[in-house]
């Protein structure tokens, strides 16, 4: 667990004590690689303890702030923890990120100017014993990653202002189309009803239509059937005189047409 983190007060004297018990020889001298990242630049650095053993830390830079990463179980979400360069502490906001065993030590202006111009850089809290290393080249590395970081931080935020700019553009050219395609489905469904009604009055002028053919061969059956019956009852009466004055049946002389002109009749 990371005990010394939960107890400020404490902390400074068991850092102090470590300090005392950091071995006499030489630390190595850090080797500084800096890499580009997405957003920044960083360098993986290892820090010796007295038995040889090796941790790794990474400082990271984006032109403006530099920060230490390392890993560690049993982080806090933030602390308030020292670093020594030269023996003096320097203490810096260490937060826990989005890994639950890894921490961001955020360093300070004045712990950055002491890593420049500092010699030997010491830790009491980052492994079960005290690890350190030589600030040789310190000066000019960090330099070098401040420059690298400020440099890929500004090639990422163009990046990312270009990648902003095309999807509003993207977006504005959805929202228009979308636009433009809603009035077009409005002026075809206008269109698509004023067919259709058109389309409903043909029929219904065709219905009207074939109702008053309807009608009109109604009438003239009728007709047709009355004048029928009419002529049958005066058939019946032709001959049921011919039977009262004594004469034979015959048929009933034909009745004369109604006149009628002699041109057609076109209906319009």
């Amino acid at each position: 667990m990371f005990k010394p983190i939960l107890m400020g007060a404490a902390l400074a004297v068991l850092v102090a004590g470590a300090a005392q018990a950091a071995p006499g020889a030489p630390a190595p001298a850090l080797a500084w690689m800096i890499q580009p990242t997405e957003a920044g630049c960083r360098a993986e650095l290892e820090l010796e303890a007295k038995s040889g053993a090796v941790t790794p830390i990474t400082l990271v830079s984006d032109g403006v702030t530099l920060s230490l990463r390392f890993a560690r179980d049993g982080l806090p979400e933030r602390a308030f923890l020292p670093l020594r360069i030269d023996q003096k502490p320097y203490s810096n906001l260490m937060l826990r990120t989005g890994e639950p065993a890894v921490g961001e030590l955020v360093l300070s202006p004045e712990t950055v100017t002491a890593l420049r111009s500092g010699s030997t850089l010491q830790v009491a809290w980052l492994s079960d014993q005290p690890v350190g290393a030589s600030l040789s080249g310190s000066d000019q590395a960090l330099t070098d990653l401040l420059t690298c970081g400020a440099q890929a931080a500004s090639v990422h935020k163009a990046k990312l202002a270009a990648e902003t700019e095309a999807r509003a553009r993207a977006e504005a050219e959805a929202r228009e189309r979308a636009i433009t395609e809603a009035k077009l489905a409005a002026v075809q469904a206008e269109a698509a009803a004023a067919e259709a009604e058109r389309e409903r009055a043909l029929q219904e002028a065709e219905r009207q239509r074939e109702l008053a053919d309807a009608e009109r061969q109604r009438l003239a059956y009728e007709e047709q059937r009355q004048r029928r019956e009419e002529q049958a009852e005066r058939e019946r009466a032709y001959n049921d005189a011919l039977r009262r004055y004594g004469y034979e049946e015959r048929p009933l002389p034909a009745q004369p047409q109604p006149w009628r002109p002699a041109y057609g009749y076109r209906r319009y």
